[in-house]
């Protein structure tokens, strides 16, 4: 061979090095950029001007510092089947995005086979049935070169669904940690009721007792006795019920932290709870960072432009290449010598040319499956600007409810000691002794309701917030090995 055609043999050589590189670097389909959301500058409710200090940068055990909750809620983290569930998620997630990446890389593979055989073959001065041994071993290679990008399209894809499953097991945890929380305190409050109510029955049947003995000592009246026991009777209905709703609520609970119905340990009363005088929120822009759900979405926005690309990729042609090596032949001796090496390798392109319109339907339905994920990803945004402006806005003038009830609430106490004496100084009847003690048992009851949803309501602005982002998630929420209850795949 000349030098002229060594050299263009070396340029060909270097030309093939240098363009399939470039080409395996272009990846069809369109780049991902995140939509425009209509952001607020601030938060509708909030005073003053904005600030990236945010309530949701605190830990769950820095909200809520009561100790028989922090227990409960390490006890659900442990325990709760749903985030166990939503880890294996994130396990499968994980491994698909192996599953995908796997084509980048060349397939090997093996082959056996031994055939014996009688049929017709000419046989020399005439034909007749022989019977004839095939022996064939090889290794199989097929590699198809990612040089439009469809591969790292389905992986990139495969990536954005495993961190939106990260992002849903977030999600899930800080659901997990809000509900077991808002349980909590709903369970403190039908406490509160249930001593309420129990205080009340027995003011009422000091009340009775008190009427009664009038009546038969000839003071008072048959009205006053009946009036008064049923007062006492109502009051005293409501026990049942409200040690029902207890029961009720400690079984959520006990479902929230994975374990059988159970009696659920706590503090003894509602009152004390500390609740944030002025909550920061942060700025609303940074709800598209924290938020799981608006995470979650984002990614799913993400596999939807790389499967676009994916779609878009399809309608080039694939080059592949293929190759065998191994042995072949009619004796199993000869089939590792060199008389039966046997081995091939080929270059491969092939592109559709007609399918029915089913590459350009399949395009189609990946955009329409974009346009949907951009939909749902704009529409969580927005959700979540509304649900952290209806919980801020619910902890402000719950402030302002609780302050007027707690008032309420003393003025009736005074009321009823006043009627009480004013009764037994015999200047007042006894309608408006039972007339007192009938408005502060309702009183007592708002405001016991009140503070428990001044709480929720923090609870919520928590959870709207994304609280806890900057956490990670507990290793304590991964599935339990389970191997040795199912089977196990041969190696």
């Amino acid at each position: 061979m000349g030098s002229a055609a060594r050299t263009r043999g070396c340029r060909m050589r270097l030309s093939v090095v240098v363009v399939v590189p470039l080409l395996a670097a272009c990846a069809v389909g369109p780049r991902y950029r995140r939509p425009a959301v209509p952001t607020p500058e601030t938060t509708r409710g909030q005073r003053g001007p904005g600030d990236a200090a945010s309530l949701a940068d605190s830990p769950w055990w820095a909200i809520f510092r009561d100790p028989a909750l922090q227990a409960l809620v390490e006890d659900a983290i442990r325990g709760s089947h749903d985030l166990r569930a939503a880890a294996a998620r994130v396990e499968q997630a994980r491994n698909q995005i192996a599953v995908a990446r796997a084509d980048m890389f060349p397939q090997v593979s093996y082959e056996g086979q031994a055939v014996r055989e009688r049929t017709f073959v000419p046989l020399p001065g005439g034909s007749g049935n022989a019977t004839l041994n095939s022996f064939l071993g090889t290794f199989n290679l097929a590699w198809e070169i990612d040089v439009w990008g469809r591969i790292r399209r389905a992986t990139e894809s495969a990536r954005a669904e495993y961190l939106a499953a990260e992002a849903a097991r977030r999600g899930v945890l800080l659901t997990l940690v809000s509900d077991v929380a808002q349980a909590y305190f709903e369970l403190l409050e039908l406490d509160h009721e249930l001593e309420i109510t129990h205080g009340t029955t027995i003011t009422f049947q000091d009340t009775v007792d008190l009427f009664r003995r009038r009546y038969v000592g000839g003071i008072g009246t048959l009205l006053e006795v009946s009036r008064a026991m049923a007062a006492l009777t109502q009051a005293r209905a409501g026990i049942p019920e409200l040690e029902r709703q207890v029961v009720v609520k400690e079984n959520q609970l006990s479902t929230l932290l994975g374990r059988p119905p159970e009696d659920i340990a706590r503090r003894a009363s509602l009152d004390g709870e500390a609740s944030v005088p002025e909550i920061p929120v942060g700025l609303p822009s940074q709800l598209l960072e924290r938020r799981p759900d608006i995470q979650q979405a984002e990614q799913a926005l993400v596999a939807a432009n790389a499967n676009v690309g994916v779609a878009v990729a399809n309608f080039f042609p694939r080059l592949g290449l293929t190759g065998l090596y191994g042995g072949q032949s009619s004796e199993l001796e000869n089939l590792v010598k060199s008389a039966g090496n046997v081995w091939a390798i080929a270059g491969s392109l092939a592109g559709p040319l007609f399918q029915g319109g089913r590459l350009l339907a399949s395009y189609r339905a990946t955009s329409a499956a974009w346009d949907e994920a951009v939909e749902l990803y704009e529409q969580a945004a927005l959700q979540a600007f509304a649900e952290v402006s209806n919980a801020l806005v619910a902890h402000q003038k719950l402030k302002g409810v609780h302050a007027d009830r707690a008032e309420t609430v003393k003025a009736l106490q005074t009321s009823v000691t006043l009627s009480l004496q004013r009764y037994n100084d015999g200047i007042a009847n006894y309608f408006e002794v039972l007339e007192a003690e009938q408005q502060l048992f309702p009183a007592e009851l708002d405001l016991a309701r009140t503070q428990r949803d001044e709480l929720v309501a923090v609870i919520a602005l928590y959870r709207a917030l994304g609280g806890g982002w900057g956490l990670a998630v507990p290793d304590w929420s991964a599935a339990p090995d389970r191997s040795a209850a199912r089977e196990m795949p041969p190696p």
